[in-house]
């Protein structure tokens, strides 16, 4: 362990960019122009079993792994698969963050208002696994002794997080990502961390601001349309219906501290994987535990129930992410006008 007796030196760092340390802009109640940009880890998965974007997954010699599956070690991020995905969730905290969030010289980012990290974890609800968890026991009503043959198979959902980056408009997108910091050497970084990330664009509602933008946990919900429902359309449904639904309950004035729509309208470029998502609800939480309190509320039974008349809910899915703030102008944050 190193000790630090002295105060760090804050340069080049992303501390600099968010309060408060970092200059506020101020306010708006107009929608922001956001990338929810969804990520998979490079990893070892074989290539049939999670999409893979082409050129990602790279040796030390920055060249795609073919197969690597067959050739894990030669993976430049983790080549020992027991620590690959805990060097994957630091690396892409600790390292990659704060390089997206660094101005080089000539280079300008203050353009970009907000980024926030949404990392997933495995042990907040899910889709596949939601609460409440409960003991698995006999007809004895004693704890089974046998566990080791009756452990839970796992569902990894398709996705180990998402960049949330929020703009002012469109152009400011292109303004900052058209630098050569970001065309080239960000890129390369996404190369070694990910395995395919999406580039969606997306219209950002925020039905309830949060007090700080420090709320530590969210519930992401990817959602798809009904078949036969334009996108158009259950967009206008999910806003204008769905949004003070969720709102008015009484559980989410209880448990959720910050609750935003991410409405995509198009992409950076080709993204097969991300045009398939029709909505994104990041809904935010003081705790796990909240979350959990309110997944199992008679309120949030009657949200799902409604979600369903225009969501499929065979192709949407949920889970529960931990955020770090990387880059924040805003403060107030407001809700947005609809």
């Amino acid at each position: 362990m190193t000790n630090q007796t002295v105060a760090p030196d804050l340069a080049g760092s992303d501390l600099l960019q968010r309060p408060p340390h970092g200059r506020v802009v101020g306010s708006t109640t107009k929608p922001l122009i956001v990338t929810p940009t969804f990520v998979s880890r490079t990893d070892a998965t074989p290539e049939n079993e999670r999409p893979h974007d082409a050129g990602s997954g790279v040796d030390r010699a920055g060249q795609e792994v073919a197969h690597p599956n067959r050739h894990p070690g030669a993976i430049a991020l983790e080549p020992d698969e027991n620590r690959a995905f805990e060097h994957w969730d630091e690396y892409w905290r600790k390292v990659h963050g704060p390089k997206f969030a660094y101005e080089e010289p000539g280079a300008r980012n203050d353009k970009v208002l907000r980024y926030d990290q949404v990392h997933r974890i495995a042990s907040g609800p899910s889709s596949a696994f939601r609460p409440p968890y409960k003991a698995m026991i006999g007809a004895n009503g004693r704890l089974v002794a046998d566990p080791a043959a009756r452990i839970p198979t796992y569902w990894r959902p398709g996705w180990d997080g998402f960049a949330y980056i929020a703009y002012g408009s469109e152009e400011d997108i292109e303004a900052v990502l058209g630098q050569e910091q970001y065309a080239k050497r960000i890129i390369a970084d996404e190369h070694t961390v990910f395995r395919m990330v999406t580039r969606e664009v997306a219209r950002e509602y925020i039905i309830i601001p949060s007090t700080r933008h420090r709320d530590p946990v969210s519930l992401v919900k990817i959602h798809r349309r009904r078949s036969g429902l334009s996108r158009e359309a259950f967009q206008a449904r999910w806003l204008k219906e769905h949004a003070d639904f969720v709102a008015g309950k009484t559980a989410t004035a209880e448990y959720v501290q910050r609750y935003a729509q991410l409405h995509p309208f198009g992409s950076t470029q080709e993204d097969p994987e991300g045009s398939k998502i029709d909505g994104i609800s990041v809904l935010s939480f003081a705790s796990l535990n909240d979350v959990e309190d309110y997944l199992v509320s008679a309120d949030h039974a009657a949200i799902e129930a409604a979600e369903i008349e225009f969501a499929d809910p065979d192709m949407s899915e949920f889970w529960t992410a931990v955020n770090y703030g990387v880059i924040n102008r805003l403060s107030p944050e407001l809700a947005t006008e609809r």
